[in-house]
């Protein structure tokens, strides 16, 4: 996998000399990680990637804990690790020199404590965004990258069948989470990839609902949230099911879910707007008169991040690309009656159509 760092590297080496930048602090964990191949979540701690045409290339900050782990990984020209006694700061400064006078941040994961640091380091430097940068490179997966995807796609569906053949009349949501969260280290996911989300009853109406103690009744809707993070990549799935029969209501808004993603898989095709997948959704959920019930975005990007680019909604007229990979997840929230979503992870392989590489059964489930 070094080759793929390290062209990864030249590239961003490469745009940051065009766009004029002394040198690119790369801080978000996910893109040091598809850069170097070395993930860490420093949590409080500085940890950057020093991006830095011709001279030096690229060099890496690390805590000082994670300084065996970095030289065993990380795919750089030179290491700093940082000990928890330092300044980080001066460290930076020692290695970049005090001459900068246009530095490339990552402005939606730089924090504004770390900016004044940097402001007081650089006086007269200017700033411009190098998230564009590494996200121009991110946002096509690699064939090694979609290999990994499955893997973690696989797993999660593995996790949610065991997980759904506890689910039962009486059963807490927290029990079903619990048991999710169980499989999936038993199984050998290294971590969920977001918090799960168990949702029973007319509780499934909330589209960003926690688990809590709520006990499953007959004719309950019964939604999972889940993913798994697995070698660096996530995966991200949805099903709703219902508990017993349920009634002709819960089944007309599992039809229009249904067919809203069907009708959104269709319109994922290469060199249409990314905005033609929300509105085949969208559209589909107005026809069935549930359009006030669908109140979010129709999907976003995945992979080393559970949201990263694309954003796929009804204002973003950017154009679908092979090697996208994003999420179709409409969803109808009837507070009286529950909420429906079907999720799939969705990739435009080379052909420019859809993938779906998700496989669990999409149509309605009686437990």
């Amino acid at each position: 996998m070094s080759a793929h760092y390290e062209a990864r590297m030249r590239h961003v080496l490469e745009m940051t000399d065009a766009a004029g930048i002394d040198f690119a602090m790369i801080t978000s964990p996910g893109s040091i990680f598809y850069l170097t191949g070395f993930y860490s979540d420093p949590h409080e701690r500085f940890m950057a990637l020093i991006a830095k045409p011709g001279e030096s290339g690229y060099t890496l900050f690390v805590p000082s804990l994670d300084e065996e782990a970095a030289r065993k990984g990380a795919c750089v020209n030179k290491l700093v690790p940082v000990p928890d006694t330092a300044d980080p700061w001066e460290l930076l400064g020692k290695e970049t020199g005090h001459e900068a006078s246009v530095i490339g941040v990552e402005k939606n994961h730089l924090r504004f404590a770390d900016y004044e640091r940097l402001a007081a380091l650089f006086p007269k430097a200017d700033y411009r965004d190098a998230h564009p940068i590494v996200m121009q490179l991110r946002l096509r997966k690699t064939p090694e990258e979609i290999a990994r995807v499955r893997v973690a796609i696989t797993l999660a569906e593995r996790v949610l069948e065991e997980a759904v053949a506890k689910a039962a009349v009486g059963v807490t949501e927290l029990e079903l989470n619990a048991e999710i969260e169980y499989r999936l280290r038993v199984l050998g996911g290294d971590k969920p990839a977001f918090e799960t989300s168990v949702l029973g009853g007319t509780r499934s109406a909330l589209p960003h609902g926690r688990s809590g103690e709520y006990r499953l009744q007959e004719d309950d809707f019964l939604l999972i949230d889940m993913g798994v993070y697995k070698d660096g990549y996530c995966s991200d799935i949805t099903r709703t099911f219902l508990i017993g029969e349920g009634s002709g209501a819960q089944a007309k808004v599992y039809e229009a879910v249904l067919k809203a993603n069907r009708n959104a898989v269709a319109a994922a095709v290469a060199g249409r707007p990314l905005a033609d997948v929300d509105r085949a959704a969208r559209e589909t959920i107005a026809e069935y008169g549930f359009a006030h019930y669908f109140n979010h975005r129709v999907g976003h990007g995945m992979g080393i991040d559970i949201h990263e680019q694309p954003s796929v909604h009804g204002g973003n007229e950017s154009l679908i690309e092979p090697g996208m990979l994003f999420t179709i997840e409409p969803g109808v929230y009837v507070p009286e009656i529950g909420g429906v979503r079907i999720e799939d992870d969705i990739y435009i392989g080379e052909g420019g159509r859809a993938q779906v590489l998700t496989s669990f059964p999409r149509e309605l489930r009686r437990l």
